[in-house]
């Protein structure tokens, strides 16, 4: 007897079907798995000839052949051991057949639990593209795949229960629906919290307004990682879709944060710059996606930038421009969106006291330019706002005179901004003004005929090259969205030439 159990397998950020097949047989006693499965895969046949024993089943002591379908998808992971065990149960005879609308995924104990398994909301929404009624999970992941409409999610903490409600014995509840307004948001971190650095704060939000890339540069304990570290508490609320595609990666990785079936909260990824460029890009040999990858719809933020590996640095230069990232291994070749703000750290020199105006510099010229350019031009370049975080002096850290803003007035005004980019970009696949194709500029970059005059003569005195006139009329858009303005105004184009000085006073180059 030939027995079909649906069950789903995941390739990249989707997922597809998979028919679990069983063939029970006259023969010498053994159990064989084919349709290229990985290590895995094969160990299933000994957690669930144990699961079936532990749980009161009779294991068959005949020819067990089990085919994973489609044969020639590589099938990797311990999520058939439900499947596998099912069909084994439904073709030896001891189980009913099993509506031929529902799904089953999970890994099984020795002892007949479900454990949970990854990536179950990819698989909940192919699932409910296949058309299926309904879909048994393990009872931890059930709110994950519950965040989708139209198909009922069971969650199962154990075989014997699952068998009980096939059989109709007991009557299963589905998992109630997850929606984005259940999960809390918790934002800790507060720009109150921080003394000082007016200019850098004022940065950091024009950079979240318009979705741009930031660099900070200053001496050791200036702030710079204080001031990183809160940037998710200005940054735009996720839209519903946002909230799918990165909880979607965020599942496939195995790092879905327990209790949180569905980030609503933009990530903030901070990798130790010891990481390696399969680290940050993904893949190795299983192809997982990697920080750029997990960071999507959030922030990457890359402390002590010069520290890192030039090879990793140069990784990030495609996904930049590309908001994608294509792996090729032996194994496949796998595409993961990676939209995200960089935004990194770095000390001016090995010391970190270049340019320090009362603490002396104790490196060699030469070893100033090693340092600094172990940051390529092209690197640098993908940067939309270069700012200086100078040292906070006594004063400012005893004042207490003048309270700080909070980020929640801040994160007003980035909303405001961004809803004024959203009714403009409406229909073009443009989200941000930071992703702004150049051919655009003309069209969504009004300049008012003084702000033409100022811009032309900063061009020829400072020698901007185009890629810095680009990004200046990027800047410049987002500060008047801030500022509520249609035409961009002089002033605007003064503070964002502003934030374009540092290639020069510390590289001396645009």
């Amino acid at each position: 007897m030939v027995t079909h159990i649906k069950s789903l397998g995941l390739y990249g950020v989707n997922a597809c079907q998979v028919t679990v097949e069983a063939d029970v047989s006259v023969g010498m006693p053994s159990f064989d798995i084919v349709g290229l499965p990985d290590t895995a895969v094969k160990e299933s046949r000994d957690r669930v000839r144990a699961a079936i024993k532990n749980c009161g089943f009779t294991y068959p002591t005949r020819r067990i052949t089990v085919n994973l379908a489609p044969a020639d998808l590589k099938k990797e992971g311990s999520i058939y051991d439900l499947p596998v065990l099912l069909s084994i149960l439904i073709a030896s005879e001891q189980l009913a057949e099993i509506p031929e609308d529902s799904g089953f995924v999970g890994e099984i104990a020795l002892d007949g639990r479900i454990c949970p398994v990854r990536g179950l909301l990819p698989m909940a929404i192919t699932a409910r593209e296949l058309g299926w009624k309904r879909l048994f999970v393990p009872e931890e992941n059930a709110q994950e795949a519950a965040v989708i409409d139209g198909i009922e999610i069971y969650g199962i903490d154990h075989l014997k229960t699952l068998i009980s409600a096939l059989r109709g014995e007991v009557q299963l509840s589905p998992q109630q629906k997850t929606l984005p307004n259940d999960v809390a948001i918790d934002l800790p971190l507060d720009f109150a919290e921080v003394k000082g650095q007016g200019g850098a704060k004022r940065a950091l939000e024009i950079a979240a307004a318009g979705g741009h890339n930031i660099l900070l540069i200053g001496p050791p304990g200036s702030g710079k990682s204080m001031l990183a570290k809160r940037l998710p508490t200005i940054l735009p609320e996720m839209t519903f879709s946002e909230s799918l595609e990165t909880t979607k990666l965020h599942s496939i990785a195995g790092v879905l944060p327990p209790g949180r079936p569905l980030i609503t909260q933009r990530p903030f990824r901070a990798p130790h710059h010891t990481i390696s460029a399969v680290g940050m890009a993904g893949g190795g040999t299983a192809l997982r996606p990697g920080e750029i990858s997990l960071a999507h719809n959030g922030v990457l933020f890359l402390d002590e930038l010069p520290e890192f590996p030039r090879n990793v640095l140069e990784v990030l230069r495609q996904p930049l421009e590309d908001d994608t990232v294509t792996v090729s291994r032996v194994s496949g070749t796998l595409s993961y969106p990676s939209r995200f703000m960089l935004v990194a750290a770095m000390n001016p020199c090995p010391c970190g006291f270049f340019g320090h105006p009362t603490h002396p510099c104790t490196c060699r010229p030469d070893r100033v330019r090693h340092y600094l350019d172990r940051l390529s031009g092209p690197m640098l370049d993908r940067f939309d706002l270069q700012i200086e975080v100078p040292a906070v002096d006594f004063k400012s850290l005893q004042s207490q005179s003048a309270p700080q803003e909070t980020s929640a007035c801040m994160r007003e005004r980035v909303n405001r901004a961004r809803q004024i980019q959203n009714a403009r970009y409406e229909g073009t696949g443009i989200v941000s003004n930071a992703k702004l194709p150049s051919g655009l500029l003309k069209t969504y970059c009004q300049l008012s005929q003084p702000a033409v005059k100022l811009l032309q003569s900063a061009f020829d005195r400072l020698g901007l090259s185009a890629r810095a006139y680009d990004r200046i009329l990027k800047v410049s858009r987002t500060i008047a969205d801030l500022d509520a303005q249609a035409e961009i105004l002089p002033e605007h184009i003064a503070q964002a030439i502003q934030y374009r000085s540092l290639d020069r006073n510390y590289w001396g180059r645009d």
